[in-house]
Order: structure tokens, then C-alpha cells, then sequence
């Protein structure tokens, strides 16, 4: 077993990882939408393919067929439907990037039916250079939301812990593990990081003051700041949906209990669990009103609802002795979580309403799910071939998308919120 339920709240010594990530995806959707991107015409000077981004991101979530129409188009009087009717295509986008006065990019781009020949829709946004990568993720999520209906996540971030020498990395990182930025590097451990709603800020576990104390990052400032730091062990922080308060783990009175405190730090923690057990793991609820969380107080690892005014704490998960590290899908009728099966540590989904279980990882040596916030994805943490990499699955198991690193391994993933 990886990580024992009774060291939840203790250290981690975390495997070391690097910027350069690898991705391997495999598998397809139920449903594929074949599209035709073409690349954006352009003066020559764009130090980055936009078209090979959206064509990258829309691929890799098997949602997509693309379908490379070996030519660079820029409006729809370019197009030849005909042709792209005949080897399949529905949809197609094209599209420029100019570099402006400002030396900022305009990206514009439409998206056409091929089927009606008619055009679906189109935009213009301008970034910066460094921004052009994040230009074509807002692209890929314009096409995905016209298309699905449902948000795209490509423009999202991701963060996670890496260990590199003797040296702990928070990393925040676009969703395909590209553009890795350390906000924090620290000799002691950093664990347990946690995303504020906004994606502004985020919380964490830090050793440097030689014992588990809760941080918060503001992320586009670098400022930090302890918000828990009292007696014994401070750990595993979670956000509440308004950003204004964190659920924390805390031994201050004995065994670890789930406290209430400020996201700024103020004012006395409210707890709100008393066992005989160790509670630990807590995350809130979409609409805010119930905290879940795992505790041992039955006797074995389970995970438990309680709400955040106070009261009894009801018991969600059954069918294994140990389920763990609860994460709430956005619209709150998901679960995921650890479980063991047969000896092995898988990360499932559970239907709230109606109970049905879903196992979505393979290898048995699992930890750390995260909801995408459209809820289609999870991702996680695991190792196999004795590295560790993260793991994003679609919510029915059918794509996989594997983030490695050649120079060593990756630690507990986080997905952040839909860029503002």
C-alpha cells in the first residue's frame, strides 16, 4: 500500500520530476466528431502553430477525428466542401494569426458546416507572445463547446509536486503538461496542493517549519502566507466554493479532526468533526453545504458527508474496507475516490443519486484523483514500470492521457478551474 491511511496527515517524501513532460494518450469516445483543421495562415513569423495546438488538444480528447485537410485556409471562400465531404468531414476550422503594432497576436478563426456548407461561427481574440500556446487552447475550447456542448477544458491548468534532487517543486502546468512553471521551490516537502475557485490562489503543505503548516499562494503576485500553523499537524486544505474559508485536518486537541478557518488566515478554526477516529481529506460540496471527508471512526477507511453548519456525519461509501481521498464532480453528483480492491489501489467513480460504481484505473497503485471542472475528466497519480506519472480519464473510462517525465516522477495532481 502506497500511502497508509494512519500517515495521511504526516510527510510524503515525493519522487522527483522535471519540465519536460511526455504525453501518450490512447483510446476514443463513444461519439467522434470528424473535423477538419486546417493551419492558419499566417505571415511566417508566429513563433507558434496554433492550428497543431487545437489539433493536439481536440484529438487527445477522443472526441474528436481529425482530419488534416493538407491545405492553410483562412476563411470559409477558401473551403472546398466537396472535397472534405468526401473523405469525411462535418466541420471545418480555419483560420490567421497576425502579429499586430503592439507586437501582440491576433488570432481569428471560423468554424464551418461542411455537411450545409454554411458557417457556424468565428471569433478574434488578441494575445501576447507568450500567451499564443493559451490562444489556441481558448480555440480548441470554443470548437469543443460549439460541437459538444459541453465546456472544453484545454485552456485549463493543472497543478502537482515534483521532487528534483533534493529540491520539492509546486508546479503549475497547462492541462497537456505543457508550459510547467514552478511557483515554489522549497528544500522540505510541499504537499497537497489546492486550487481556489477563482484559480487565483493556492493552498498547500509545506515542512519547512520542520511540521506540516497550511499555506496559501497567490499565484499571480507570489505572495504566501501560513494560515494554520497551530499546534501538532496542519494538513489537507480545501477550498470552499466562495474562496473565503478552508477546510483543514488539525491534531491541535489529540487525533486529526476537520476544522473550519479563514483563507486569509483570520480569526480561530471552528471544528466541525469529533470522533474517536482520524478524519482527514475534507472537500466541500459545490453549492458549499456539506463537507466530505474520510475517517477510520467506523473502523476502517470510509468516506463521510457532514454538513458544514454542524451535525451528524453520514457515511457514503460501502463495498470495500478502504475508500478514501473523496473529490465531488462540479455538478455534485459524482464522487471519486480510492478504493481497494483485491489488494490493489484504483481510483472509481460513484453515482451519488443512484449508487452505480465505476472503476477507472488499472495498474493498482493509484492516489490523488481531481475532477476536470467540466466533471468529464479525472486525473490522478500512479506508478507503473517503477515511475510515477498522472493519468487524466475520461469519466467513462474509454481515453487515457498519461503525463511522464523522463527525469524522474510526478506527485498529486490538482485540476483547476475554467480560466475567467
Amino acid at each position: 500500500m502506497r500511502r497508509l491511511f494512519l500517515a495521511l496527515c504526516l510527510a510524503l517524501v515525493l519522487p522527483s520530476g522535471h519540465a519536460q513532460m511526455r504525453i501518450d494518450v490512447s483510446g476514443v469516445g463513444a461519439t467522434q466528431y470528424p473535423i477538419a483543421i486546417a493551419s492558419f495562415a499566417t505571415d511566417g513569423r508566429v513563433p507558434q502553430d496554433v492550428a497543431s495546438v487545437v489539433r493536439g488538444d481536440l484529438s487527445r480528447s477522443g472526441a474528436f477525428r481529425v482530419i488534416d485537410p493538407q491545405a492553410t485556409l483562412s476563411d470559409t471562400a477558401s473551403i472546398n466542401f466537396p472535397d472534405l465531404r468526401a473523405r469525411g468531414v462535418d466541420s471545418v476550422l480555419a483560420g490567421s494569426v497576425a502579429r499586430l503594432a503592439d507586437g501582440r497576436y491576433d488570432i481569428r478563426f471560423r468554424l464551418s458546416d461542411a455537411v450545409r456548407q454554411s458557417t457556424i461561427g468565428g471569433e478574434s481574440l488578441v494575445v501576447s507572445e507568450a500567451d499564443l500556446r493559451y490562444g489556441a487552447h481558448r480555440v480548441a475550447d470554443w470548437v469543443y463547446e460549439k460541437i459538444t456542448g459541453e465546456k472544453g477544458i484545454f485552456s485549463t491548468r493543472i497543478a502537482f509536486v515534483s521532487k528534483q534532487g533534493n529540491r520539492y517543486r509546486l508546479n503549475v502546468a497547462d492541462w497537456d503538461g505543457e508550459n510547467v512553471v514552478s511557483p515554489l521551490t522549497s528544500p522540505e516537502p510541499v504537499i497537497s496542493p489546492s486550487w481556489s475557485a477563482d484559480g487565483t490562489r493556492l493552498a498547500y503543505v509545506s515542512f519547512e517549519l520542520k511540521k506540516p503548516v497550511v499555506y496559501v499562494h497567490t499565484l499571480t503576485t507570489g505572495q504566501r502566507k501560513a494560515v494554520a500553523n497551530f499546534k501538532g499537524s496542519n494538513s489537507a486544505p480545501a477550498w470552499s466554493p466562495d474562496g473565503r474559508t478552508l477546510a483543514v485536518a488539525l491534531t491541535q486537541d489529540g487525533l486529526s479532526q476537520i476544522y473550519l478557518i479563514g483563507s486569509d488566515g483570520s480569526g480561530p478554526p471552528r471544528r466541525l468533526t469529533s470522533s474517536a477516529g482520524i478524519d482527514t481529506e475534507p472537500v466541500f460540496a459545490p453549492d458549499g453545504k456539506s463537507i466530505y471527508f474520510t475517517s477510520d471512526r467506523g473502523g476502517s477507511p470510509q468516506i463521510y458527508r457532514i454538513p458544514v453548519g454542524g451535525g451528524d456525519a453520514t457515511r457514503i461509501t460501502f463495498g470495500s474496507s478502504y475508500n478514501v481521498s473523496p473529490r465531488i464532480s462540479p455538478d455534485g453528483k459524482t464522487l471519486a475516490f480510492l478504493t481497494r480492491r483485491e489488494g490493489r489501489f484504483l481510483v472509481a467513480v460513484r453515482d451519488l443519486a443512484g449508487g452505480g460504481e465505476t472503476l477507472l484505473s488499472e495498474s493498482g497503485r493509484e492516489e490523488s484523483p481531481s475532477f476536470a471542472p467540466n466533471g468529464r475528466w479525472v486525473m490522478y497519480a500512479t506508478q507503473a514500470g517503477g515511475r510515477d506519472s498522472l493519468v487524466a480519464v475520461s469519466i467513462d473510462g474509454r481515453v487515457r492521457q498519461r503525463l511522464s517525465s523522463n527525469a524522474g516522477d510526478i506527485r498529486e495532481p490538482t485540476w483547476g478551474p475554467f480560466a475567467k
